[in-house]
């Protein structure tokens, strides 16, 4: 059986969908092959290297990439991650089942570097969840 093609898109791809890449490809392993974009790409949030880290998820080539890097490529699923990315999520060639995770952005969060940080590590947490119940449902 050939490995699971899974996107996830987000606006900045930055956080949110950096950390469902890295969760994916430590939990779900060979099972899928895994990528990340962003609809306006910025640059990897140095809050979610560091969560990352600390949940002992490896971030390696972890970067912000165009969704317009993808286009034209066929996957299995393309999960969204935020309403905006939902809304321009471009059309995908093959049986691209689409799929809707709404997590709000940890970057955004204003207030101390503590409190940023608790943000990053509730979306990672609830990002796990997902991802979690994304392999179980995919493994039937």
């Amino acid at each position: 059986m050939s490995a699971l093609r899974v996107l996830f898109l987000c606006t900045g791809n930055s956080a949110r969908s950096i950390m469902a890449e890295a969760l994916l490809k430590s939990i779900g392993g060979d099972e899928f092959e895994v990528f990340s974009a962003g609809t306006h790409p910025s640059r990897v949030n140095p809050l979610t290297l560091e969560v990352l880290q600390l949940a002992l998820i490896d971030p390696a080539g972890a970067s912000s990439k165009p969704v317009s890097r993808f286009e034209g490529q066929e996957f299995d699923c393309v999960i969204t991650l935020c309403d905006s990315a939902a809304e321009e999520c471009p059309v995908f060639p093959g049986r691209t089942q689409r799929l809707h995770w709404s997590f709000p952005d940890p970057a955004a969060v204003q207030g101390s570097a503590a409190e940023k940080l608790i943000a990053f590590q509730k979306t990672l947490d609830g990002m796990r969840a997902r991802v979690s119940d994304f392999i179980q449902s995919v493994r039937g």
